[in-house]
């Protein structure tokens, strides 16, 4: 049995819950906690899909406790999910979290209790992923390595610190910005497409989502984040029924693999390399239109030519 709580957050996904679920079943945590949004009152079918869903996450055949937060409204992917996340801080000093389209290896839950016992009085440690998404690309000779990147597809951390965690942020955080990025060695790309999504999170059209607010609230606190080198998380949820995550993805279902023995890296330095070919990899085909524009036109000019237009295209 496993002793780390495990907070396990669903929706409307019978089917790809059942798997996730499954994985659950099997290593059996002592404490578990299922949250639930509530179906939206517009979307033909979901009331009967979110009930399938809460009844396949009933099925617990093994002594364990078990605490729900089952909504009976939409809150949305934010602050459903970010509140699904606190009320579990709210009982529990540490613990793993997985949403119903994260597929887990066994492993990923042990490599997850073991790194919160080894790093709970670390405070620039604050997330540890279960995700790599380096595509066989071994970044060290240990078992993971550290990133400025929280990946969210399978994770754990502890109270302090989700506590402090933002899901709006103020004028005088926007001012700090600027010395984050620094302190980060940001690029010039980097800071161009966190600003852009910074907008995202806290504009006047603000989308719904807690993800990106976890990622600022890491950097503003200093926050490092552990990457396996082996990936122990595949994601089942890139379909039309997800949120975010519609269209495909080289990120989609790749498979995972267990990790054996930890064997920890000797210093809590960031790997550059590796976030590097993260951002170009994964995070540049997201890119606004206007900067990848801006990047397409400028790629093959004169350096001068190319300052003059960078500042025009914005």
């Amino acid at each position: 049995m496993l002793n780390t709580p495990v907070l396990l957050i669903v929706f409307n996904r019978p089917e790809e819950t059942k798997l996730v679920f499954e994985k659950i079943r099997l290593i059996q945590p002592r404490k578990l906690f299922i949250a639930a949004d509530g179906p939206r009152v517009d979307k033909e079918g979901e009331k009967e899909l979110c009930k399938d869903v809460r009844s396949i996450v009933s099925l617990i055949d093994w002594n364990c406790e078990v605490k729900t937060l089952f909504r009976k409204e939409n809150l949305g992917c934010g602050k459903s999910v970010s509140g699904a996340i606190e009320w579990f801080f709210d009982n529990v000093e540490q613990g793993i979290i997985l949403e119903d389209d994260c597929l887990p290896d066994q492993s990923f839950f042990t490599f997850c209790e073991n790194l919160l016992e080894y790093y709970k009085n670390e405070p620039r440690v604050m997330h540890i992923g279960g995700t790599n998404s380096q595509f066989g690309k071994v970044r060290n000779k240990y078992s993971y390595y550290f990133s400025k990147y929280p990946h969210i597809w399978g994770w754990a951390t502890w109270r302090h610190s989700w506590r402090k965690y933002k899901y709006s942020f103020t004028n005088e955080d926007e001012k700090k910005l600027d010395n984050v990025f620094k302190s980060y060695c940001f690029n010039e790309k980097e800071i161009e497409y966190w600003k852009h999504h910074w907008v995202l999170v806290n504009g006047e059209n603000k989308i719904n989502t807690w993800d990106i607010q976890w990622t600022f609230t890491c950097w503003f606190n200093n926050g490092i984040t552990i990457v396996p080198n082996t990936n122990l998380i595949t994601n089942i949820g890139f379909n039309s029924k997800a949120t975010h995550t519609k269209s495909d993805s080289k990120l989609a279902n790749i498979p995972s693999e267990k990790i054996g023995y930890l064997k920890h890296p000797t210093t809590l330095i960031i790997d550059t390399i590796a976030d590097d070919y993260t951002f170009t990899k994964y995070n540049l085909h997201k890119q606004p239109l206007h900067l990848k524009l801006r990047e397409w036109v400028v790629r093959w000019l004169p350096k001068p030519v190319k300052d003059k237009l960078k500042k025009a295209i914005r």
